[in-house]
């Protein structure tokens, strides 16, 4: 009896390696994102945008992965009576991913740690009062993909605090694209 219940676990778990294996190596893609970035400056002016972010990577074992990632974090121009303040910001990241040993094919669940150096700019009234601000801080994230051959289809969340605001929140549909 335990013959019959340990075969299939066996195939799933060997299935699982090799759909795992065919995804090694360096990698290109890209995303459409929600990112959020709340309260900049305490201002009540917040970053809600449909946005892109592009990826770079290397995945040199099958359970560990390195990424690099820009991520454009939108842009907002808000009215308070006669103010009208404007601000956007961006992000360079980079992280380790590291994927959970799961026996289903074709499906990866990951972590990210890693940093992201990000710059959030703006003006209120037209260059009355500017703000250039840039700072590196810890960023974490968590998510699944779908891989088809050279193809990974992704769903991730990132996220990492930005100086006088609430933080980044940034939810990605994307891809990616194996090519050595």
């Amino acid at each position: 009896m335990r013959m019959r219940f340990l075969l299939p676990v066996l195939i799933l778990g060997l299935a699982g390696t090799a759909a795992h294996a065919a995804e090694k190596g360096f990698y290109l893609g890209g995303g459409i994102s929600k990112a959020k970035v709340d309260d900049v400056f305490d201002s009540g002016l917040d970053l809600d945008n449909t946005s892109w972010k592009a990826i770079a990577g290397f995945r040199p074992l099958d359970l560990i992965s390195a990424e690099i990632s820009y991520m454009d974090l939108g842009k907002e121009r808000r009215s308070f009576g006669p103010v009208i303040a404007n601000a956007d910001a961006k992000a360079f990241a980079a992280h380790a991913l590291i994927f959970a040993p799961i026996p289903v094919p074709f499906l990866g669940v990951y972590g990210k740690l890693g940093l992201a150096r990000w710059d959030l700019n703006g003006d209120v009234n037209s260059n009355l009062a500017r703000f250039d601000k840039s700072g590196t801080e810890f960023a974490w994230g968590a998510g699944a993909q779908f891989s088809f051959s050279r193809v990974s289809i992704r769903l991730e969340y990132d996220n990492f605090d930005i100086k006088n605001t609430n933080g980044v929140d940034l939810y990605t549909l994307g891809a990616t694209w194996t090519f050595l």
